[in-house]
């Protein structure tokens, strides 16, 4: 069984059989507060969404408590503060004690970020060269700032999803995943000691204390880091005693039932599709630890995070990790991202005057306004005797750092370029808008896909999963333009699956996370890239073009600043 936290709408739930098949699902609301950078979430609201989520999908896969055999939880990379009696406290300017939860894309601490960036700790390497703002250290530096109060009566700083297996069990035990990736956390520290199948609390040797102590978070260190973490233990490692009586009592689910050391929730849907390969992608020349090297995860929703794996260490500047064993157990994991995609679509598309006749139509048709988009692409395609759908935009590029770049420029002051417009606010302008859009964005894939692999990683296949990958139209932009298949999943809730699976390894079922993949994995559809070499002309010049909107936004960027001084 398995539990999700989405970034802004609700909480998600899922009951999988050992095949992996999805039972049943269900989903529960959840608030959010968004003033200018600052986006907060409460931890409290997010715990009886979960409970709720996790009643409903029990009773729609007519599955009694005595039949789950595992639990895990998966969650946005948020920030969760509370205090010694695990109540919440404020990391708001509002003060409100409701608002304990930093979400992972508040952009507060972008000078915090810099701020640590320049101390040039050797931990950095393993962030890309630098932590983002959306990473952990930079939003307690601000919160150390600028909340004093809150600050001294904060007694554990944990990320989402080990807050909610933590309320779930008693145990404070930190996940590799979260640890790794949003904390600066040396996970490879426990390489030469542990392996995934010793299935132990690990005590936390991963701390870098000089790091802390340098950007001025010394008291995070105190007392063996226990506000932030003394003991960690690899994805689906059984905490405590599983549930306990009264959280089991609150999820309807039985005390004790195992529950895993969780993902982040890109990294759960990791977990859920990587393995995903039908018989025919198979590449029968290499190893089974070589193929996996050779797949990238793009987990595309809000945000899309951009997932691939080595046996060995490779530093990629710009992009995140490597980061030991923070997905698949005992493979260094790097990780792209792009930090807005389906939010920038959503905002193309809402900000345009079109958009609510677009909407009302839609909802007159039972569909969405991506599918009414795309069928109108379609339309204009054939109006237009275009050579082939994607030249409809031979006149618009958009460069997609709306929230910045987060990969490979590893830039949060990058602003969003929109090139080729007109006083046109037509709904067939709407939709070579929105075609743009999704172009820049697959651009954007192209340059993390092409910087990783001019820095050691070997990727030719790529898999998708997220709300994203339910749109043909998002997938096929995709698989043009980076030219490569893209193997979607059997099941539509692969992130679930992935929390499933270390459920399933905290219950037993499996000896560790790889064996439960490859047998809860099941490929679906496979998109392959256009074969006429048209395509590939026009994108590659487009491609070159996405490029160039970057670069001169920087020069425009000093331009301006000498101007200033």
């Amino acid at each position: 069984m398995s539990v999700r936290c989405n970034l802004f709408l609700s909480i998600a739930s899922g009951v999988f059989d050992q095949k992996g098949k999805l039972l049943g699902s269900a989903s529960s609301p959840i608030q959010i507060w968004k003033e200018k950078d600052c986006i907060e979430q409460s931890s409290t609201d997010i715990w009886h969404a979960v409970c709720a989520a996790v009643k409903s999908a029990c009773s729609l896969a007519n599955v009694a408590p005595e039949d789950v055999a595992g639990l895990g939880f998966t969650a946005t990379c948020s920030l969760v503060a509370v205090d010694a009696d695990g109540s919440p406290v404020s990391v708001s300017w509002s003060g409100d004690t409701r608002r304990n939860i930093i979400v992972w894309m508040d952009h507060r601490a972008v000078n915090q970020a810099e701020q640590i960036n320049a101390s040039n700790s050797p931990v950095l390497q393993y962030c890309g060269g630098g932590v983002s703002p959306e990473m952990q250290a930079p939003k307690l530096l601000w919160v150390k700032e600028n909340l004093q109060e809150s600050w001294s009566m904060v007694c554990r700083w944990m990320d989402l999803s080990d807050w909610l297996s933590y309320r779930a069990t008693g145990d404070d035990t930190r996940s590799l995943c979260t640890t790794v990736c949003k904390w600066t956390y040396l996970g490879h520290a426990h390489m030469e000691q542990w392996k995934e199948s010793d299935s132990r609390d690990m005590e936390a040797c991963g701390w870098d204390n000089v790091f802390w102590e340098e950007i001025g978070l010394g008291d995070l260190v105190e007392g063996n880091c226990a506000k932030i973490g003394r003991s960690v233990a690899f994805p689906g490692h059984p905490l405590g005693s599983g549930l306990t009586a009264t959280a089991a009592k609150e999820l309807g689910l039985l005390p004790g039932t195992p529950v895993g050391t969780p993902l982040i929730d890109a990294h759960a849907g990791g977990v859920g599709v990587m393995e995903s390969i039908p018989d025919e992608e198979l590449k029968t020349d290499l190893t089974d630890e070589d193929a996996i090297c050779h797949r990238m995860v793009l987990v595309c929703g809000t945000s899309t995070c951009h997932m691939a794996v080595s046996k060995n260490k490779l530093f990629v500047p710009g992009v995140w990790g490597p980061f030991w064993s923070a997905m698949v157990p005992e493979f260094w994991l790097t990780e792209g991202g792009q930090s807005a995609t389906g939010a920038l679509l959503d905002y193309i598309i809402e900000n345009h005057v079109a958009a609510p006749l677009l909407s009302n139509r839609a909802s007159s048709q039972s569909i969405s306004i991506y599918e009414l988009l795309n069928k109108m692409l379609l339309s204009m395609s054939h109006e237009q005797n275009s050579p082939f759908l994607s030249a409809l935009t031979q006149d618009i590029h958009v460069l997609p750092d709306f929230h910045g770049n987060r990969s490979p420029m590893a830039d949060p002051k990058s602003k969003g370029v929109i090139y080729g417009l007109t006083l046109d606010t037509s709904e067939k302008h709407l939709a070579l808008l929105y075609l743009a859009t999704i172009q820049g964005i697959a651009y954007g894939t192209r340059h993390i896909v092409e910087h990783c692999n001019a820095h050691g990683h070997k990727i030719d296949t790529l898999l998708a999963c997220g709300g994203l990958a339910k749109n043909s139209m998002y997938i096929q932009e995709h698989a043009d333009i980076i030219g490569c298949p893209i193997i979607l999943p059997r099941e539509n809730e692969p992130v679930l699956l992935g929390a499933a699976v270390l459920g399933a390894v905290a219950g037993k079922k499996f000896p560790g996370v790889r064996d439960a993949m490859k047998a809860l994995n099941a490929a679906g559809k496979v998109v392959n890239p256009s074969s006429d070499p048209r395509v590939k002309k026009y994108h590659d010049a487009k491609y070159q073009i996405f490029r160039s909107l970057y670069e001169q936004q920087l020069s425009h960027r000093t331009a301006m600043a000498q101007a200033l001084q």
